[in-house]
């Protein structure tokens, strides 16, 4: 059964604070469910440029705002949603074969990316009547 945007979560990550600052580490298939096999992160985003524009077909990820806020703007197809993130100890769970954008950058904003896979260019779905097609095609 293919992923909605009712799949996607805020998931609350550990959050240790001490009088020197926080910390929030992040253990893969425990923290999120997936074991993590690679991390990147998007900053210096120009105002009003947005990120994102894809769909993966079997890739996981878990966003994470840990400097700023920025909007992920989730679809599924039928189904819109937006989550807003400004708290570097949430991070919001994309399974499988969802759109998602990435939307009005603050300044100086940090996104932080957990994924399931190394980078895999054959896994991405970058126009989005193609994306409509394949979902249309997996439902079936």
């Amino acid at each position: 059964m293919r992923p909605t945007v009712n799949d996607c979560k805020l998931i609350n990550l550990p959050k240790i604070s001490e009088r020197k600052g926080a910390i929030t580490p992040i253990y893969g298939g425990e923290h999120v469910p997936f074991e993590i096999a690679r991390v990147y992160y998007l900053y210096d985003v120009p105002s009003g440029e947005n990120r994102g524009g894809h769909a993966h077909k079997e890739l996981q990820q878990l966003v994470v705002s840990v400097m700023g806020a920025f909007d992920v703007v989730l679809n599924d197809g039928h189904e819109h949603k937006r989550v807003h993130l400004d708290r570097p100890n949430y991070g919001l769970y994309i399974p499988r074969m969802i759109w998602r954008e990435l939307e009005n950058f603050s300044s100086g904003g940090i996104c932080l990316v957990l994924a399931s896979a190394p980078y895999d260019e054959t896994d991405y779905i970058r126009d989005y009547r193609e994306y409509l097609k394949y979902i249309q095609q997996d439902s079936e």
